[in-house]
């Protein structure tokens, strides 16, 4: 098995989202792992893992439908992939800004809807990832309580490496 991973290189999972520390933990990745381990015959997959929220529990046909019609669900719907189109885009011309054609580096996009954790967690174990990176929103201990936290509970969750970086603010 530790042949097989050697020769296909390595395949590294980057949760993305709307915020800045996702796009700082997906930039933070090309500096400090996928660019210092290149080689001519060594390739790095990055996986761009976007999370949608789950859908409502209810059907859009029953009480949306109901309640606010047929165009705001379809407004909704549009806004939705609109956003995962514009977090795919902007880290796409992160890799694109940060790689040049010496690096042997391939990414694909992946979009998953529920749960954030269970999502993220489910792919890379799915992928057979060689690590996992996030970024961290660096919530207090209140927060934190009160919503929970991804990459710690993915840290728990899955088999490989996870590296969660934080963003730190210039002032």
């Amino acid at each position: 098995m530790e042949m097989e991973k050697s020769n296909r290189g390595r395949k590294i999972v980057v949760a993305v989202d709307e915020s800045e520390e996702s796009m700082h933990a997906l930039s933070w990745c090309i500096d400090n792992i996928v660019v210092s381990e290149q080689t001519s015959d060594y390739s790095t997959t990055l996986v761009l893992l976007y999370v949608k929220p789950p859908p409502p529990p209810f059907s859009p046909f029953d009480v949306a439908d109901y309640l606010l019609g047929n165009d705001v669900v379809a407004s909704m719907e549009e806004y939705s992939r609109k956003l995962v189109e514009s977090v795919m885009s902007r880290a796409q011309a992160i890799c694109t800004m940060k790689y040049s054609n010496n690096i042997n580096i391939k990414v694909e996009k992946k979009v998953g809807s529920g749960d954030a954790k269970q999502v993220i967690c489910g792919t890379v174990d799915k992928l057979g990832a060689d690590m996992l990176v996030m970024g961290s929103h660096d919530y207090g201990f209140l927060k934190r309580a009160l919503l929970g936290s991804v990459s710690y509970d993915c840290a728990k969750r899955v088999k490989c490496p996870v590296v969660v970086v934080k963003h730190q603010e210039t002032n």
